[in-house]
């Protein structure tokens, strides 16, 4: 493979005019579809020196068989799995293609012959919003008969959640049902996602490989060169950000605490845009770690060795170990060495509603003392999932504060239950972080929740809560561009008087014409609850017109009510204010999430 070089330091061979038609036919495309018109590009130009003509060279491809690698994400996880399988098959000398699932024209699936699926599943078995589509179609009765395919799946999930894995398990079940052929098992990775992809992966590609009939010695050993980036930071190594400011921005007498940060990026290399989030690698509460220690009648300073590491029992807890999200693997653990009847039988499938309750009610810390059981450190630390980085969106444009300095929006998880405290870990990490302390952070790109590449367009944002973190980046970010464009926030929370949220910066907007429309929904200042749906059936008229005039819309927060709640008053505003049936409503929605107009970061 050719090595890569940045365009400004390659000699200009393009005229001005031509570099500027380049960068206009570039503007709004993906990361991945970038890649693809590099390919193409790099594909004509060897065309050109052998003399050959486009469609000489698509007649002899187009029949050719090589591997399609479709993935879906919501976080990211997906598509950093799919573009490493992608780059493992290009090294193995196969030929591949990488899209995102929306970006995939579903025509192509009754000519495919060989496919890799990555894809996450969300909330209470819902698909990542650019698959949605994909998912739909392979389910409906358009999917076209599979015979002569063959594929693999790879499904991602979190096992603190009752319907773990279930998109990846229907996509498999449902290319099996139409005739295609599975090169390997499903895998089904939980949040400690190499521990299956690596292994899956492997057996995919070499499967893939001797179907293609690529012979193993086809691997290029050419080096490749990254671009020039002064991004050194990422999720494996995650750079210790400054602690620059740490405010409560909630008054006192709020029922939920909520905190705003800043951190410094200085001499991180990392970069970001409105609409990405930042992740945190946290650490536990040293007070949970007592808990759990004093409950198990351990040590703390007792050497654990697991994975080939040998740490402090302590170590193990705080900074290596999930102790605040119940997974079905840790309750099954627990069941065996506790053998109490009532926490096997929560386990038994006919039990799925009652076991969706044990995970939404209680943390681990509850099973510990509720049914106890003689824990062996090492089984212990065997038997917990690693600690994993929790996400946030980002609250602040790079243009408005710097591009050395990030901000975020932290709703901190604290309250009791049982008779004890309990506590979220990143939330409690980052609250309780002391201005000049450091937090080990990475950037997590979110290119479907981008400001409209045409400025003039307007914006729609819903942010109820901590959700409202990515707009107060988008207004600042269409502040100093200039965007022309109207911008309309519906922000809600509990109380006018002790949660709003950055109402100063609000007003401020609003008076400085950088915000249009600000509505508002506290839910528990009148005598019946008000949300942010209200707030858009209220004004339905209004927004519906918006939408049809090209506006865009997004929404952030919580996707398992809010998310759910505002979707269906979207359809409803189409059909009242739109002339839609309730079907055709369904599709107008679906189509706009389709083209990128509406877009959603909820979790």
């Amino acid at each position: 493979m050719n090595a890569l070089v940045a365009p400004e330091h390659l000699p200009a061979i393009l005229t001005p005019e031509k570099t500027a038609l380049l960068a206009r036919l570039a503007e709004g495309l993906a990361p991945e579809e970038l890649y693809w018109v590099a390919a193409w590009s790099a594909s004509r130009a060897g065309q050109a020196q052998r003399g050959a003509s486009p469609a000489d060279a698509h007649a002899g491809t187009a029949t050719a068989p090589r591997l399609t690698i479709l993935y879906g994400s919501q976080t990211g996880n997906a598509k950093r799995l799919a573009e490493q399988l992608a780059a493992r098959s290009e090294s193995a000398g196969m030929p591949v293609r990488l899209l995102r699932a929306d970006a995939y024209p579903q025509r192509d699936l009754a000519k495919e012959t060989h496919l890799l699926i990555v894809i996450s599943t969300q909330g209470e078995g819902e698909p990542p919003d650019d698959a949605r589509g994909f998912v739909e179609f392979l389910a409906g009765k358009r999917a076209p008969r599979l015979p002569g395919l063959h594929y693999a799946v790879l499904g991602l999930g979190d096992s603190s959640y009752p319907q773990f894995c279930a998109i990846g398990r229907q996509l498999d079940a449902r290319l099996a049902e139409l005739g295609a052929d599975r090169l390997a098992p499903l895998g089904e990775a939980d949040v400690d996602i190499d521990q299956v992809a690596v292994p899956w992966s492997s057996k995919a590609l070499e499967q893939t490989r001797e179907a293609l009939g690529t012979p193993a010695s086809a691997a290029r050993s050419a080096t490749v060169h990254a671009l020039p980036t002064r991004n050194t930071h990422s999720r494996e190594q995650p750079f210790a950000a400054t602690v620059l400011a740490n405010q409560r921005i909630v008054s006192r007498d709020s029922e939920r605490v909520v905190h705003h940060l800043e951190l410094s990026l200085e001499d991180s290399g990392l970069r970001y845009a409105p609409g990405d989030a930042i992740g945190i690698w946290p650490t536990n509460p040293p007070a949970l770690v007592e808990q759990w220690l004093q409950a198990l009648r351990l040590d703390d300073a007792q050497e654990v060795t697991h994975g080939g590491r040998t740490l402090p029992l302590a170590q193990w807890l705080g900074r290596e170990r999930e102790m605040t999200r119940l997974t079905r693997t840790f309750v099954a653990a627990h069941a065996a060495a506790s053998g109490h009847a009532d926490l096997m039988r929560v386990l038994r499938k006919e039990n799925a509603a009652s076991f969706a309750e044990l995970l939404a009610s209680h943390q681990p810390i509850d099973l510990l003392r509720r049914y106890r059981a003689a824990w062996r450190a090492e089984d212990l630390v065997a038997a917990l999932r690693p600690l994993t980085p929790r996400l946030y969106s980002i609250a602040s444009s790079a243009r408005a504060v710097g591009e050395e300095e990030v901000h975020l929006t932290v709703a901190r998880v604290e309250y009791d239950a049982y008779g004890a405290p309990h506590w979220g870990a990143a939330s409690a990490f980052l609250s309780s972080a002391q201005e000049d302390a450091t937090v080990p952070v990475f950037i997590e790109a979110n290119d479907r929740f981008r400001l409209p590449a045409d400025d003039s367009r307007d914006i729609i944002m819903i942010g109820p809560g901590t959700g409202v973190a990515p707009f107060r980046a988008f207004v600042q970010d269409r502040r100093e561009t200039g965007a022309r464009g109207r911008n309309w926030l519906v922000f809600g929370n509990r109380h006018f008087t002790r949660d709003f949220l950055y109402q100063v910066e609000w007003q401020e907007a609003l008076k400085a014409g950088a915000l249009h429309r600000l509505d508002l929904a506290f839910s528990r200042d009148g005598a019946e609850k008000t949300y942010v749906q209200d707030r858009l059936r209220e004004q339905g008229r209004e927004l519906y017109a918006w939408l049809e005039g090209g506006a865009h819309l997004y929404v952030c927060g919580d996707a398992n009510h809010m998310a759910k709640d505002v979707h269906a008053t979207l359809i409803d505003i189409a059909v009242a204010h739109g002339g839609h049936s309730p079907d055709a409503a369904r599709e107008w929605l679906a189509d706009l999430l389709t083209q990128g107009r509406y877009a959603r970061d909820v979790y």
